[in-house]
């Protein structure tokens, strides 16, 4: 492909509006609401969010991760405490997310602090995943430089070995979930000649959810 097809590559988006009026007044109900929606059109790991942090440089860094929960007003998700996204949250204790749904023409942006989640929120969630993805919690050295996929895999057959025999993995003390209190979610409707619908929610200190309309 060469530069001037990408300078054509344009998609005219005509599948719906977004009024203020149909957001309410809880972005999280909202939310959920454009997450079923996905859920229910098909697309693809609808759960799938882009999560932007930055490190003590000031450098971002954004990668795919899975919301595995909506829980008390937090967007959460789980990974290795001593990955680098790990590091990045702790050094700053806030980040972004995008979740895009393509066949629905929606984005959703959330900006806000993060946390740890509870240790029980944690163990409940390690509790139910499939055993591979258990033992690969304790296999991965995740974000540290490795030998090579011989060397992982050998962390990981001595890892089956660890817990042979064992009914339950317990969950490594070096992983869990990260919740997000949101202070701002935007919600994205893509409309023809690029005229989107853009409507925000922003948190107030004291006084809930402030809602307006942005430009495109």
């Amino acid at each position: 492909m060469q530069p001037e097809d990408l300078a054509a590559l344009r998609q005219d988006y005509k599948k719906a509006v977004l009024d203020l009026a149909d957001a309410g007044n809880d972005p999280f109900s909202f939310f959920r609401k454009w997450l079923d929606e996905a859920l229910a059109a098909g697309e693809p790991e609808p759960n799938a969010m882009t999560l932007a942090t930055a490190d003590a440089a000031g450098m971002p860094h954004a990668r795919i991760v899975l919301l595995k929960g909506l829980e008390d007003g937090h967007f959460v998700f789980y990974t290795n405490y001593e990955s680098n996204k790990a590091a990045e949250i702790s050094g700053n204790g806030r980040a972004a997310l995008v979740f895009f749904w393509p066949g629905l023409e929606r984005q959703v942006r959330v900006e806000g602090t993060v946390a740890q989640v509870a240790s029980a929120t944690s163990d409940a969630y390690f509790a139910v995943r499939p055993r591979g993805s258990q033992l690969g919690a304790w296999a991965s050295p995740q974000s540290r430089e490795v030998a090579g996929r011989a060397a992982l895999a050998e962390n990981f057959r001595k890892t089956e070995q660890q817990f042979e025999g064992m009914e339950h993995v317990p969950r490594p003390p070096h992983w869990g979930g990260f919740g997000i209190a949101p202070r701002r979610i935007e919600f994205w409707q893509g409309r023809s000649s690029r005229m989107h619908d853009r409507v925000v929610f922003e948190r107030e200190e004291g006084q809930g959810w402030k809602i307006f309309r942005l430009a495109p």
